[in-house]
């Protein structure tokens, strides 16, 4: 992947995200999921005096948004880091604690249009599914998953973090096919996922292979225990009075959010903050139609008392 190639990623609930954060004018910010650096470029431009401590897996995000943050540097740090590791990350900044902390959970835009590393089943491209840019040799990969897990293990991930209702259908023709050849690339999974499924599925509304793809890139990168611990470390990071606003894509992740805010809101340890109360807020008809991609966004946010 080139590296200097721009970011065209466009943030989701972006207004409403950053203002559920309640800046003040002093605050200092953690972007735990900098992607194409959406929400920290707003933040800097709309509140002059605050800071942003960015962390991304992936090298060279900073690399392809960089531009956007001209004569801001001063006041943005970029860590090549995982969220789950905050604590640490402000620890080796010396940064005690913060006053609100955004997480953009999924794919950016950049990861499914640019990264080479087989996120879109609309590419073909390697099958990786890695958020790190560069893989080191032992990480484990989504071709290592479809050619050497079990059909059962196959089956129990397509269903538990797809959803998907035909999985173990899916998981039995992957295991077929590779009897014969290696599964190396997305298109090649594209076509096991159409011969497993029946043709009234194939054109439905939302596309046949994207459960699948989901769930490997989910598996790939441990995202659902990563989230746990990265919503508690979060949390424990908060001053009191700080804020915290995630967006989540599906229901697997928002489940894991909903249950952790519940959760300190009924040890008394925060308060619930939205527009529905503990409703999440979802994106306008005027977003969605601008970005389809913000259609199943879920905005939850909540403060540390």
């Amino acid at each position: 992947m080139n590296t200097k190639q721009k970011t065209v990623h466009t943030s989701v609930l972006l207004k409403e995200s950053i203002e559920g954060l309640n800046l003040k004018k002093d605050s200092i910010v953690i972007d735990a999921t900098f992607g194409g650096g959406g929400h920290s470029i707003e933040i800097l431009k709309n509140y002059p005096n605050v800071k942003i401590i960015a962390i991304d897996q992936d090298k060279s995000a900073w690399n392809r948004a960089k531009d956007k943050f001209k004569n801001l540097e001063d006041r943005i740090i970029f860590v090549n880091g995982n969220f789950r590791d905050i604590e640490n990350i402000l620890k080796d900044l010396k940064i005690k604690n913060v006053d609100g902390v955004l997480l953009d959970l999924g794919l950016s835009g950049d990861q499914l249009d640019n990264s080479g590393r087989g996120f879109s089943f609309l590419k073909n491209e390697p099958l990786i599914m890695t958020m790190k840019d560069s893989p080191k040799k032992d990480d484990i990969t989504a071709k290592d998953i479809v050619n050497n897990w079990s059909q059962e293990s196959l089956a129990d991930i397509i269903y538990g973090y797809g959803e998907e209702r035909f999985a173990r259908r899916i998981a039995k023709i992957i295991v077929e096919t590779r009897k014969n050849k290696s599964i190396d690339n997305t298109f090649e999974l594209v076509d096991i996922i159409k011969k497993a499924v029946p043709f009234k599925y194939i054109k439905g509304k939302i596309h046949f292979a994207t459960r699948t793809f989901q769930a490997l890139r989910i598996a790939v990168n441990d995202e659902l225990n990563i989230l746990k611990t990265g919503l508690e470390k979060s949390f424990n990071i908060l001053k009191k009075g700080g804020r915290i606003s995630v967006i989540s894509f599906h229901s697997l992740e928002d489940r894991i959010v909903k249950n952790f805010f519940k959760d300190k809101v009924k040890t008394d340890s925060a308060i619930f903050l939205s527009v529905g109360g503990k409703k999440p807020i979802i994106a306008s008809r005027e977003e969605i139609k601008l970005n389809n991609r913000s259609r199943s966004a879920k905005l939850r946010i909540l403060e540390k008392i």
